[in-house]
């Protein structure tokens, strides 16, 4: 594990440094909840990215799933953080773009990607998504880039669909010998067919009070905390319309320990740091409308609670197999100082106050290292990718006779 911060050529971060001037597609916004926080955390990528290196191209998914380009992001928040006007990408004439456009729209044109991850014309090129949430970091954004042949920044299809999921990463986490709270996964289904067996099951399972979330959503949308009945009645409500599988979870007495992870396979983690919420829990109001949470970076533990943080941080996204980042979001429970896991977030906020930048600027790194280094990585991923073989062998090859 390597967690030392420095600004020196020693760096891990800033070690290597891409030849010549990079292609780089920003993509935010979106169709997910957390749409506006995309736009937000975007700008700020945007404003940080070094334009010596960097030929930045700035793409706005609008609610509808309308793919624009965009020529003053900064516009975008003025006319109220939602993206809706721009140049359609299939109007743009950009031959990189055109394999994400639907074929319907622009002509099919030969890959402008060689085998190494670079473009034809010899330049580097990557795809940023700024998407955290639905439809951005849950790996169908990610399969469009896949297919298309495109290198991006951050997990891949399977990473970042497992981490969209809590249910599914809690499994995972388990079967990897790593601590989560006890929870129960309850169907939409089930739920609006028969609500009272629904209820007894969870109350007979499970102490009050709980957490109700749904298995697939980010920055806290459509999670409760309930302390009663009629608080679980309602909150099963709120969460069934954000996804079809819901889930119960053990509230833990505990303080949000947060950690920062960068890398591929060989991954660093920053120091910890705590967020203390300013209202019952780190909900959706408190993260990106009230601003009343506190950050404390580093976290005030001991030396050995902090190395436990880093090592339960690592062995988290190794465990989803993940890559490029994430933030891992732990709980230390208040009586007995255990460490558990709350969740796993492979696209996490980009914002300023953020606490994904703010735990590896507090150890030396700036900003705009820390996206050198995502950018980086992503061509890393890409070129060993690419060494994958897509087809067999024509002695592997099944003979079809007429």
């Amino acid at each position: 594990m390597d967690s030392k911060g420095s600004n020196g050529n020693s760096s891990r971060i800033d070690r290597h440094r891409p030849a010549g001037r990079t292609r780089l597609y920003v993509v935010f916004g979106g169709r997910s909840g957390e749409h506006e926080p995309s736009v937000t955390s975007a700008l700020a990528v945007l404003e940080n990215l070094d334009r010596s290196r960097y030929d930045v191209v700035s793409i706005g998914i609008r609610r509808d799933g309308r793919w624009l380009l965009i020529e003053d992001p900064a516009a975008i928040v003025e006319n109220g953080g939602e993206v809706r006007d721009g140049i359609p990408i299939e109007e743009s004439g950009d031959p990189l773009l055109s394999p994400l456009v639907p074929p319907r729209r622009t002509p099919r044109s030969r890959s402008p990607w060689s085998d190494n991850g670079q473009r034809m014309d010899g330049s580097p090129a990557v795809f940023f998504p700024v998407l955290p949430g639905t439809y951005g970091e849950d790996g169908t954004i990610q399969g469009a880039f896949e297919m298309a042949g495109v290198p991006y920044v951050g997990a891949g299809v399977a990473a970042s669909a497992v981490g969209m999921d809590k249910a599914m990463s809690k499994e995972l986490f388990l079967q990897a010998g790593l601590p989560v709270p006890h929870y129960r996964m309850v169907l939409r289904s089930a739920w609006e067919r028969d609500p009272d067996t629904v209820i007894q099951t969870i109350e007979g399972e499970f102490d009050y009070p709980a957490f109700i979330k749904p298995a697939n959503s980010g920055s806290s949308l459509g999670v409760s905390k309930v302390w009663d009945r009629d608080n679980l009645v309602s909150a099963l409500q709120e969460a069934a319309e954000w996804d079809r599988r819901l889930i119960v979870e053990e509230a833990i007495d505990g303080r949000e320990i947060e950690l920062a992870v960068l890398g591929n396979e060989d991954p660093i983690v920053s120091i910890p740091g705590e967020v203390v919420p300013g209202a019952e829990f780190y909900s959706f109001r408190d993260k990106h409308i009230d601003d009343n949470a506190r950050e404390i970076i580093p976290a005030p533990l001991t030396r050995a609670q902090a190395r436990a943080a880093q090592e339960l941080a690592l062995a988290a996204f190794r465990a989803l197999d993940c890559c490029g980042m994430a933030r891992v979001d732990l709980l230390l429970d208040r009586s007995s100082e255990r460490f558990w896991i709350g969740e796993i977030n492979t696209l996490p906020g980009f914002r300023r106050k953020s606490m994904y930048p703010k735990l590896f600027e507090a150890m030396g790194y700036t900003y705009s290292q820390i996206l050198d280094r995502l950018i980086e990585l992503a061509l890393e991923r890409w070129r060993d990718r690419s060494r994958n073989r897509l087809r067999p062998s024509e002695s592997m090859q099944v003979q079809h006779s007429g």
